[in-house]
C-alpha cells in the first residue's frame, strides 16, 4: 500500500505541474483577448469538454468522469482568466 500511495502522490505532483501549465495559457489568453466579454466562450467550453470526454472514453475511463472533472476545470480556468484580464487592464 505504501508504494501505491507514493505513486499517487507522485502523480498528484505531476497533475499540479500540468495544471500550472494550463493556467499559464489562461494568463496568455487574458493578455490576448481585447474585451472582457471574450473571456467566456461557451462554444469553446463545450468543445474542450467534448474533447476530454472522447479521450477519456478511448482510454477506458468511467463514463461521465471527464465531463464532471472538465466542467470544474474549465469553470476554474474561466474564473482565473477573468481575474487575470481585470488585473492586466488595471495595471495599464
Amino acid at each position: 500500500m505504501a508504494d501505491v500511495r507514493l505513486g499517487v502522490d507522485a502523480l498528484d505532483r505531476e497533475l499540479v505541474a500540468l495544471l500550472t501549465r494550463r493556467f499559464a495559457y489562461m494568463d496568455a489568453a487574458a493578455r490576448i483577448k481585447p474585451a472582457r466579454s471574450a473571456v467566456r466562450d461557451e462554444a469553446r467550453k463545450a468543445e474542450v469538454i467534448a474533447n476530454a470526454a472522447t479521450g477519456a472514453a478511448a482510454a477506458g475511463l468511467p463514463a461521465g468522469l471527464a465531463e464532471v472533472l472538465w466542467e470544474t476545470l474549465v469553470e476554474a480556468s474561466i474564473a482565473h482568466e477573468f481575474s487575470a484580464w481585470d488585473r492586466l487592464r488595471q495595471q495599464a
